[in-house]
């Protein structure tokens, strides 16, 4: 698992009828993008550091397109 911040990370659900949890990547402790995360959770905005299990998942921050500007 490799993250970056501005990822989000999401821990799927273990009972029917419950929500996946999802938190936002702020910093990355590990070495090349490995755990730990400190993250914030998106329910509460409770912060904290968090080594992810076999049931997470990482979703990469979407960026925004490049615009390409042309010499007028």
């Amino acid at each position: 698992m490799n993250a970056t911040p501005g990822d989000r990370l999401v821990i799927k659900s273990h009972h029917v009828g419950e929500h996946d949890k999802v938190a936002e990547i702020l910093e990355v402790h590990g070495v090349h993008g490995k755990p730990p995360y400190l993250v914030r959770w998106s329910d509460d905005g409770h912060e904290g550091l968090i080594f992810p299990g076999s049931d997470a998942s990482v979703e990469r921050r979407r960026t925004r397109p490049t615009v390409q500007r042309t010499k007028a």
